[in-house]
């Protein structure tokens, strides 16, 4: 079938915002006031930076006006400067690193030189409040455009335009443009019917030769392939009304620019009470299981199984898998981000504060949030991010300096933002949320560190914090006495997995990290509760329900930062809703999640450790297990599995997951407590020249009932970084070490596909659908790869 010809449409390009401050590498401006300078400025800036900012600086569709003199992110020349050299990452003001030092100067000097448009007078003389009225009311401005989060989501965000000259304001509120250059692309509005007679009409959000993204007025994106529209009408009036100035009176644009002129920035006091309808419900969320198109949350579902439903890649076809699309999500580090995937939109994190909305169809980026870290610690040891959480229009996420964040799921801009903890205490935020109806829940990493680990819950609307758990019982609370001293300051205790939520209980189900020092337990004595626990919560309050402790005095790091599994299983003749958890101490459990009652434990790997449990569950550890200065073996070694998923099948009652079957050494050394510097207390192997025994890892399919493996499929490379998942086509796809994501049948574990990345893998794969089209998207180093069958109709493209 031949394309039918569309003209190509791109998306227009967000103002740039203004100059920010970036230090340069010349603290003080040559040439001053020189006007050989200015002159040489201005060829270099018509020669270089009048494509987006216009002649004179007075401004282009591209980029703001120049000409006003505010530069709110950096106004001196030093600023300037830096701007200028390095650019504005986050932005389309690029680096101009290949002017040399002096031409630089020149062009701050000419800019310095700029007469100010409009004498940079100040505010009009109208009506503020009745601008207000008219902007969100009959003069229709709020239909596209957005102040503080109120209003539309076609057009640019006015939050900030009062900082523009009067002359471009008035413009502006008018619609009265420059002329376009040839190099500029107007917003456009198109009306699209498909072959299925289906209508849908939206304004143009992202576009390639064979896809053509629309965003409606609700906010919701709709991707159409090319070949599947019969026409295409422009609606030049929708994107872009050029009548204001003759359907409003003076008076009331001079109102209008009143309440404009005041609109100096973004403001959070604001965005963060703005209701925003519509989007991902709650309800949806409680029933994930019957979205199998979609993944809506870290896990899939508040259970868990991190499992699909989907079938339409089976056993029988899985060697025809072709990846469709991949998408660079930004730094040179490898990513450990797990993506969501909400009615054909992929929401997923990036390099550290940064936030993509993806077309899951095509991969054509929709929005981009970033975020510039402002505070690093030079200790910070996990710089990652696994993910977001999505609750009806909010995105949800994490950053390094200790922020959550909730971002506009329509347009990527910031609604509220929420400082945790102290960074250079050791603490940062690298987990995905969890998002229930009425609370964000979140943990925070830094176990290395010596924290003191805590989980918070914030109201999803406004980001008010609603309640703190301190995994470290401190004086006069439950626990506190299974630490001696004050070790408990420095327990550590992370949270930093995503838990798991039974509606029905109403119960939140969480992990909590190793003690701190890891390995050294000497000033540690006792079982330094919650570490290496699970903790069930009511998750309006944040009281403790019941708590059950995998390892006690753990001195090996084994966290138990492991997926708490939801199901409901016959035990010993009776139907239970229980909890599994297979935990890097090497043992697969079963509890009851009602109450935490411990039901069964069974070593999927070799273990050296536990002599049998008593009757509460409580693990007998062999004394000459425990850590010691001297060191001796241990099984397992760095964990029996690690924190990426595993993968529930319930029907067939499999676990699939990654392993590792090897011997340890178990030594501590001394160590000191420094805020934020690493607080480790490792050892020196000083015993180890016995050659240990050999170790094998791979993915494993166990039978919970029994804790028993079912089959194993050996790795050459360790994967426990890299999650499994398993689909209802008797597919389990695995991200591995060795840079493959494989398919194995999941019945015999027997190899069926491989797919070669070329780069680390440190996350797990998810499966969703588009246009009855089942996906497997998984993260590769810092690319974001989608894989589909081929269409057995489609043609030469």
């Amino acid at each position: 079938m031949a394309r039918r010809p569309l003209i190509f449409i791109a998306s227009m390009l967000a103002l740039a915002p203004a100059m920010a401050q970036v230090r340069g590498d010349a603290p003080v401006n040559p040439f001053g006031g020189d006007a050989a300078a200015v002159a040489a400025g201005k060829v270099l800036f018509d020669s270089t930076c009048v494509i987006c900012h216009g002649a004179a600086g007075a401004g282009g569709a591209r980029a703001p006006a120049l000409d006003t003199g505010r530069f709110t992110r950096g106004a001196d020349d030093f600023s300037l400067y830096g701007t200028i050299r390095h650019g504005l990452q986050g932005t389309p003001m690029p680096a101009f690193a290949m002017l040399s030092r002096d031409d630089v100067w020149r062009l701050v000097t000419y800019l310095r030189s700029l007469p100010r448009a409009g004498g940079n007078s100040g505010i009009a003389a109208g009506d503020p409040k009745q601008g207000e009225r008219l902007f969100f009311g009959s003069a229709g401005c709020a239909a596209c455009h957005e102040i503080n989060g109120r209003g539309g989501t076609q057009a640019a965000d006015l939050s900030g335009v009062g900082q523009r000259d009067p002359a471009a304001l008035e413009a502006g509120v008018k619609h009265e443009l420059p002329p376009p250059q040839p190099w500029d692309v107007p917003p456009m509005s198109v009306a699209a019917v498909l072959d299925d007679g289906r209508h849908v009409r939206g304004r143009v959000k992202a576009e390639d030769g064979f896809t053509l993204v629309l965003q409606r007025r609700a906010g919701d994106f709709v991707s159409l392939d090319k070949l599947a529209i019969r026409s295409l009408e422009t609606l030049p009036g929708e994107a872009f009304p050029t009548d204001v100035g003759r359907r409003l009176s003076s008076a009331q644009i001079g109102d209008l620019l009143a309440f404009l002129a005041r609109q100096k920035r973004r403001d959070p006091g604001k965005t963060s009470r703005v209701r925003i309808e519509g989007g991902l419900a709650f309800g949806r969320l409680v029933n994930a299981r019957q979205e199998p198109q979609n993944w809506l949350t870290y896990w899939g579902g508040y259970d868990a199984h991190h499992f699909s439903e989907l079938r339409q890649i089976s056993r029988s076809n899985v060697h025809t898998l072709q990846a469709r699309w991949a998408v660079p999500l930004g730094g040179e580090s490898p990513l450990e981000a797990t993506p969501l995937v909400v009615d054909g939109v992929l929401y997923v994190s990036g390099y550290p504060g940064d936030v993509y909305a993806i077309d899951a169809r095509s991969g054509l980026q929709l929005w981009k949030f970033h975020r510039q870290q402002r505070v690093t610690s030079p200790f910070q040891i996990n710089p990652y991010n696994r993910g977001v959480a999505v609750l009806g229009n909010r995105v949800f996420v994490g950053t390094l300096d200790d922020a959550l964040l909730a971002l506009d799921a329509r347009t990527g801009r910031p609604l509220w933002e929420r400082k945790l903890a102290d960074t250079m205490a050791g603490y940062t935020l690298t987990g995905a949320p969890l998002a229930l109806e009425h609370a964000v829940i979140v943990g925070v990493s830094g176990g290395e560190q010596g924290i003191r680990g805590f989980i918070e819950a914030y109201d999803p609307a406004d980001g008010r914090r609603l309640w703190r758990f301190d995994t470290i019982p401190g004086p006069g609370e439950p626990g506190h006495e299974s630490w001696s001293g004050d070790s408990w300051k420095t327990g550590s205790g992370a949270t930093w997995l995503t838990g798991s939520y039974d509606p029905q209980l109403n119960q939140l189900y969480w992990t909590v990290g190793n003690p701190g020092p890891d390995f050294n337990p000497v000033s540690r004595q006792g079982d330094n509760l919650y570490t290496c626990s699970v903790l069930a919560l009511d998750p309006a309050t944040g009281h403790l329900l019941w708590h059950y402790q995998f390892s006690p005095h753990d001195t090996h790091d084994w966290d138990s930062e492991e997926d708490l599994i939801l199901a409901d299983k016959v035990v010993a003749g009776k139907r239970r809703k229980v909890l599994l958890h297979a935990d890097r101490n090497g043992f697969l459990y079963t509890l009851d999640r009602t109450n935490g009652k411990f039901l069964s434990a069974t070593a999927f790997v070799r273990q050296t450790w536990n002599k049998g449990f008593g009757p509460e569950g409580r693990p007998v550890v062999d004394p000459a297990s425990v850590a010691t200065e001297e060191g001796h073996p241990i099984f397992p070694a760095v964990g029996g599995t690690n924190f990426q998923a595993p993968s529930f099948d319930e029907a067939s009652g499999r676990l699939f997951l990654a392993y590792e079957d090897s011997q340890g050494f178990s030594s501590y050394g001394p160590v000191r407590y420094q805020p934020g510097r690493p607080f480790y207390g490792a050892g020196i192997r000083v015993n180890g020249n016995a050659p240990a025994p050999a170790s094998v890892q791979g993915i494993m399919a166990l039978d919970p009932d029994t804790g028993k493996p079912l089959w194993t499929h050996a790795l050459g490379r360790a994967s426990l970084q890299a999650g499994v998942l398993a689909t209802r086509g008797g597919v389990v796809f695995a991200a591995t070490g060795e840079s493959n994501l494989i398919a194995l049948d999941a019945d015999s574990g027997q190899s069926l596909w491989h797919f070669q990345t070329g780069a680390t893998m440190l996350a797990s794969p998810v499966s969703y659908a588009v246009d009855g089209r089942q996906y497997v998207a998984v993260v590769a180093g810092n690319m974001l790869y989608s894989f589909a069958l081929p269409d057995p109709e489609e043609g030469p493209r």
